[in-house]
């Protein structure tokens, strides 16, 4: 039953990671643009959480309110004002950019909050569960995660296949230049994509600030899990996304079940041999 017990809580963990990389796989998909400071964005909405929760005394799953369109306006203005200008066919400017802007997050914070551990307080959900069986508990906080996740990743389905939105994102996507000549523009089609991959950022960081203790330096580690997410269940797939979140969730704990010290580099493993055996994934994006 540990087994099982363990294989569950990787699936609600996998929750949370697949939030970290749905808006980098989103921003991949559509602006082919790999954001280093994904991460630090994550952080940045915890601290946005936290400012919110200690000086408007409010609830974080109510701040979440205020976080989202505070980093979707955060992202748009980002892509348009900088990260517009360095899309190209050259990879190498918007990744210096974005490590540019990963540093200046990180020092920014480090200047505000200082180096201390913060965390929010979601008060009795934190601990809250209920049981299956009587070895197999699952909480509720986890759960609603979980379940944020996938809706989240329902509710990107629909707005890319099924919306006039959408459809601009996919042209844009398929043929930068022939999208521009059929009349959109491309740079607000990419700043709402930005803004839209900071929104889920924001959900990602307030669940990531209630679960655990957070601090300014902590991005890049959000970032590798983000990454790998999005590696293992296939790059511009968000169904595969969620999945590979769940793969790296459930090798963490089953490596954590085995020796406390084996989570990360279990997690690392298994994305190193999917990585092997399919490097574009277990579910890459499939052209129609």
């Amino acid at each position: 039953m540990e087994w099982i017990n363990a294989i569950v809580q990787g699936v609600l963990l996998g929750g949370l990671y697949a939030l970290f990389a749905a808006g980098l796989s989103l921003i991949f998909g559509i602006m082919r643009l790999v954001n280093i400071a994904h991460g630090d964005l994550i952080v940045l909405a915890a601290f946005f959480g936290l400012t919110m929760t200690t000086s408007l005394g409010l609830d974080p799953f109510i701040s979440i309110m205020l976080v989202v369109p505070l980093m979707a306006i955060i992202g748009y203005v980002l892509q348009r004002g900088i990260l517009n200008q360095t899309l190209g066919y050259d990879i190498l400017p918007p990744l210096l950019v974005t490590f540019g802007l990963s540093v200046i997050i990180q020092n920014g914070l480090l200047e505000l909050f200082s180096a201390d551990p913060q965390k929010l307080n979601a008060g009795f959900i934190e601990i809250a569960s209920f049981k299956i069986i009587d070895e197999i508990s699952i909480g509720i906080f986890p759960l609603i995660v979980f379940t944020t996740a996938v809706l989240i990743i329902f509710g990107l389905q629909i707005i890319f296949y099924r919306t006039a939105l959408g459809r601009a994102f996919r042209a844009t996507s398929d043929n930068r230049e022939i999208a521009q000549l059929m009349g959109i523009n491309k740079n607000h089609v990419f700043g709402l994509a930005m803004a839209l991959s900071l929104a889920v950022v924001a959900i990602a960081g307030i669940f990531f600030g209630i679960r655990t203790s957070f601090d300014p330096s902590v991005g890049p580690g959000r970032l590798i899990f983000g990454f790998e997410a999005v590696i293992i269940g296939g790059l511009g797939n968000m169904w595969g996304t969620l999945i590979g979140g769940i793969i790296l969730g459930v090798s963490q704990t089953i490596g954590a079940q085995i020796h406390p010290g084996w989570q990360l580099i279990s997690g690392h493993l298994a994305f190193l041999i999917v990585l092997a055996v399919r490097p574009r994934g277990l579910f890459p994006k499939i052209e129609e």
